[in-house]
């Protein structure tokens, strides 16, 4: 039997409330593609109005992958999601459907496209233990401890950048080997051909669509929902607990501030959660930017990939 070609891939990217979903249903339909969801908190079942998760009626039209996989207190990695989602691409190829990624997780589709590193499970308590001995006595003083067990990694690592330093010093505490060591082991990816589309909106415009969206979930039942995850009782330091549109309305139940603070809050915190996710997609090589109602953009750019 020949080998299989390259796998194709399509990832539609963007910040929230940026229309990635409408955009998705068009393309989809159009092209007869299926859809990976890569959203971190789609994953999570229960959490439905806060993660604007695809209704019934979008599932039955159009087939969705990786949706309610999980509950909130069994965390889904992105070395999970990776797998899942080689599986699923596996069964596209041999089936002969294009798989089309869509969320606003640049983890996951940074894992899809580039694999990641795999390591032992670590104990959160050694990760967490490293950061407040960063915040207390300060990160250069950490990025110098790893310039001793790795120097190669502290050499690409900024003396501030926290997240990187605690990462390294807790891979090389729990398992006793840098992690420069366990990056060179990585095995390579499968090959994928991939397009990769993300859509752009000015910034004034695309707060006041995560305001408008925030006060439509808040009407669709957003509070209730919170209400149940928080009375739930799960662990706060779990990610489902932590995510946003959520998390900001806890304060309300326990007391601390009032509903239109709590919706305040909710806005100001989804801004700024697609602010980094802007940062991160500028810094995403290989994007195919769409302006805003850009749906004939992206079908010539899908029809072109898919010619090729």
């Amino acid at each position: 039997m020949p080998p299989l070609l390259p796998s194709r891939l399509i990832f539609l990217m963007g910040p929230t409330a940026s229309g990635k979903s409408s955009l998705a249903m068009l393309l989809a339909k159009f092209f007869a593609l299926e859809i990976v969801n890569a959203d971190s908190v789609q994953l999570y079942r229960g959490l439905e109005i806060g993660s604007a998760k695809p209704s019934a009626a979008e599932r039955q039209a159009v087939t969705h992958h990786l949706l309610d996989v999980t509950t909130p207190d069994q965390p889904y990695s992105a070395d999970r999601y990776r797998e899942a989602a080689w599986g699923i691409i596996a069964d596209c190829q041999r089936r002969g459907c294009i798989p089309l990624f869509v969320g606003g997780s640049g983890l996951y589709f940074r894992a899809v496209a580039s694999g990641l590193v795999l390591i032992p499970p670590m104990d959160p308590a050694i990760r967490q233990r490293i950061k407040e001995e960063g915040e207390r006595g300060g990160w250069p003083l950490l990025h110098q401890r790893l310039q001793q067990i790795d120097p190669f990694l502290a050499a690409r690592i900024t003396a501030n950048d926290g997240q990187r330093i605690s990462q390294a010093l807790a891979v090389y505490e729990a398992t006793g080997r840098p992690l420069s060591q366990w990056q060179q082991e990585q095995p390579p990816p499968p090959p994928f051909t991939i397009l990769k589309l993300a859509l752009l909106w000015p910034r004034a415009q695309l707060y006041g669509r995560i305001d408008a969206r925030f006060e439509q979930m808040m009407a669709q039942g957003l509070l209730d929902e919170a209400r149940h995850l928080w009375q739930a009782g799960y662990d706060r330091t779990l990610p489902a607990m932590k995510a946003v549109g959520y998390r900001q309305l806890f304060p309300f139940f326990e007391g601390t501030i009032s509903l239109s603070e709590a919706v305040e809050y909710g806005k100001r915190e989804s801004r700024r959660y697609a602010k980094r996710q802007m940062t991160w997609l500028r810094k995403e090589p290989d994007i195919h930017w769409l302006p805003p109602e850009g749906e004939l953009e992206a079908i010539e750019r899908v029809t072109a990939f898919l010619r090729r």
